[in-house]
């Protein structure tokens, strides 16, 4: 058995692994928290932990995943397991029945019901335990799953149950109905994470806790690949977008101020040559001209990008609302404007709808054409790059062996004040089979933007 230091450091080491910033003070600031409380009460370990090693509440599903694999509530069925019983009833075949027509099955259903309306989060915890113990490995699986116990038990039809256990009587529809009924999902939700950190704990005891925590933790959010995201997740990214939408235009803004001196004034210039003998030592200029800062952004909405183009998307629309005026155009094998779709006030979700009926991005095989693409920009939407646009491209530059359009590219980007192209690629891949990645970056700066920390350097490096 592993000693607890031993068990620190590799808890600490694997938060880093997971991509949290745990640095060597915190884990130090974590030793000296330990010295101060009771080791054997697990919540003040799981608290002393998060309070010295978690720095953003993101971060703090990933922390409790990996802290339950490394600190177990439990080894196998634990001390306070109830005596095994025989977990299912057995037809003529020695197969067993159907849930819902097994007595033993049902009969553990009542109590699952029992706890959810009572709220008994200790008892919650413990029959999850032992659910997983009786549901969890069928005979002749060698591993734990959560789908056994939740298709035993079904959780979720236990609703109408509870419903009509609190409410009695009473007319349906109202307030106190939707109470009860949030209540008693939240409980539903926490009896299956309950069930799935059990099976993550018995997954780990039989292959180890590295291994487990390798395959079931995900990245924090800002680290995660926006080519992997879940639907939950690409939620959850749309309300990190905006934050850094604003940054990313606040930088836009400031680059095309900085990067453009007023006119010389040659009567403040000679007078001030004066007081050198008459040579123009220092120049000055009239203040510049204020203007509205423009946006082109032209992104990939191909199937090979379609979780970044999804991304892109929510970008795009985050910066609408920053920009006083901005166009955005995207392109498969063609490039059709999507700034209708865009309105400031409209709902993303709508918005990406009506772009997938409605644009017209295909023009002949579906597949992404950049040489095309970009040759229908220039000749319907050329107008739209002038010397006051900055022109933001997102796509990975991979154009199915197809033309490139490298002159047209250069005189866009020639035309524009600034210039710059996101690829959702690892660099390692650019260049690799039919990307032009760098035959496109040495006309066009190209960062890789693979996740949130990424499009935070990108806007960090615009300075």
């Amino acid at each position: 058995m592993a000693s607890l230091v031993d068990r620190h450091t590799g808890f600490v080491a694997e938060l880093r692994r997971a991509g949290l910033p745990v640095s060597v003070a915190e884990g130090l600031d974590a030793v000296r928290a330990m010295q101060a409380i009771d080791l054997l009460d697990r919540e003040s370990l799981r608290a002393a932990y998060a309070a010295t090693v978690v720095k953003r509440p993101q971060h703090r599903p990933t922390f409790d995943t990996l802290f339950d694999l490394w600190f177990p509530a439990a080894v196998g069925d634990g001390a306070a397991a109830p005596p095994r019983r025989r977990e299912r009833t057995l037809n003529a075949d020695g197969r067993p029945v159907p849930p819902a027509l097994d007595p033993l099955v049902q009969a553990r259903r009542d109590e699952l019901a029992e706890l959810l309306l009572s709220g008994d989060d200790a008892g919650l915890r413990q029959f999850a335990r032992t659910a997983v113990a009786e549901y969890g490995r069928t005979p002749g699986q060698e591993s734990w799953f959560s789908s056994g116990v939740l298709n035993a038990l079904s959780p979720d039809t236990l609703m109408a149950r509870l419903l009509n256990a609190v409410l009695g009587g009473q007319e349906r529809g109202g307030m106190a109905e939707r109470v009860a009924r949030r209540t008693f999902r939240d409980r539903v939700t926490r009896f299956q994470d309950l069930v799935g950190a059990e099976v993550r704990r018995r997954i780990a005891e039989d292959t180890g806790v590295e291994r487990t925590a390798r395959i079931t933790v995900r990245p924090p959010l800002e680290r995660l690949d926006f080519a992997g995201a879940s639907r939950a997740e690409m939620a959850a990214l749309r309300r990190e977008v905006q934050p850094l939408a604003r940054r990313l235009a606040a930088r836009l803004v400031r680059r095309q101020r900085h990067g453009r001196r007023g006119r010389l004034d040659f009567r403040r210039t000679v007078r001030a040559s004066l007081a050198s003998g008459g040579v123009p030592l220092t120049t000055h200029h009239r203040p510049p001209r204020p203007h509205r800062p423009e946006l082109v952004v032209l992104c990939d909405a191909s199937d090979s990008v379609s979780a970044f183009a999804h991304f892109t998307l929510l970008l795009t629309f985050a910066l609408r609302e920053q920009f006083s005026k901005v166009r955005a155009f995207a392109f498969i094998d063609t490039t059709d404007e999507i700034t209708k779709y865009f309105a400031p006030g409209s709902d993303v979700v709508d918005a990406m709808a009506r772009l997938a009926a409605e644009a017209d991005l295909v023009w002949i095989t579906g597949r992404s054409n950049y040489g095309h693409a970009i040759k229908v920009f220039d000749e319907r939407y050329g107008d739209a790059v002038t010397s006051k646009t900055a022109l933001l491209i997102l796509g990975d530059a991979r154009s199915n062996y197809g033309e490139l359009s490298l002159p047209v590219l250069e005189s866009l980007a020639g035309r524009a004040r600034h210039a710059y192209w996101l690829n959702p690629e690892p660099r390692g891949r650019w260049d690799t089979g039919d990307s032009a990645a760098s035959r496109y970056g040495e006309l066009v700066p190209m960062f890789e933007c693979r996740n949130l920390t990424q499009l935070a350097a990108f806007i960090e490096e615009l300075g």
